[in-house]
């Protein structure tokens, strides 16, 4: 490992960024230093800018990767060279709303059907019955299961942050189930061998195999069950605000999204237009 490469990955631990920020931040600056074929602390400005135009417009890379690109290359011509690089002020990805895909129950229920893999179908019903990003189902710890309060504990979230959200009962019952038949000893959802969780790339595989097999078309993802989620309660009178905080959302304008997404929404739509031009 390069001197350079150390220090930018210490000051992004003293920064107090996540693994995953971490490895995207250093597969920018390393995508970088791929395309000028040498070390990305003697690339000039001029060569940045070529460099992002080259992203823009011979790749046609979606916003959100053009996004992680300039925070990791910015954050390391900034805080680790501690140069004031003026390039990073022209580069502004364009942002674009699109609604995420939500399930209805029934089809949830149908795709986790689906699912033979026990350990793979428990976590993913617990990240659509607690609402959970992926990184937080499967990091999930036995003792992180309150069955006296009936909480699940959500350690680490997104920005660091912890939170609890409900256990349904039904989801006390498949785990204890589950935990009568599998034994997890730290890790709720542990590999085989038991020492450490789950991987991502092996839910996200099988979401997809199942999803193939559900006849379900719809472009659906894990993430597509906390969409669900959220969507679900929201049809079914909980409060933003409380949806809000089981989700971890900084902002309630995030949250505020699904209420382009309901049911009940469209169908108070439809109601209030039919009303409005009944007498046309």
């Amino acid at each position: 490992m390069s001197a350079i490469r150390q220090r930018m990955i210490e000051d992004m631990q003293l920064h107090g960024y996540s693994a995953k920020t971490q490895t995207a931040y250093l597969g920018a600056v390393r995508g970088l230093a791929k395309h000028y074929r040498r070390s990305p602390e003697n690339i000039t400005q001029e060569e940045l800018r070529s460099y992002f135009l080259y992203l823009v417009k011979e790749r046609g890379v979606a916003s959100s990767t053009l996004t992680i690109h300039l925070c990791g290359i910015k954050f390391f011509f900034e805080k680790t060279l501690k140069g004031e690089w003026h390039i990073f002020n022209l580069v502004r990805p364009r942002k674009r709303k699109k609604l995420p895909v939500v399930l209805s129950p029934d089809e949830v229920k149908h795709i986790l059907s689906l699912v033979q893999h026990l350990t793979v179908r428990m976590v993913l019903t617990v990240i659509y019955a607690c609402g959970l990003r992926l990184s937080e189902g499967i990091q999930l710890k036995v003792h992180d299961i309150d069955s006296t309060r009936m909480l699940v504990w959500v350690r680490d979230g997104k920005g660091g942050k912890d939170r609890c959200v409900p256990l349904p009962e039904r989801l006390l019952e498949l785990l204890r189930n589950y935990w009568a038949q599998r034994r997890p000893h730290i890790y709720l959802f542990p590999t085989k061998e038991g020492r450490e969780p789950l991987s991502a790339t092996t839910l996200q595989k099988t979401f997809k195999i199942v999803l193939l097999q559900s006849g379900i078309h719809k472009e659906a993802s894990i993430h597509t069950l906390r969409h669900s989620y959220a969507t679900h309660l929201l049809e079914r009178g909980i409060n933003l605000r409380v949806i809000q905080e089981l989700l971890g959302h900084k902002s309630p304008t995030m949250t505020a999204l699904y209420t382009h997404l309901t049911d009940k929404s469209f169908h108070t739509l439809a109601e209030t237009l039919n009303r409005l031009v009944a007498d046309l």
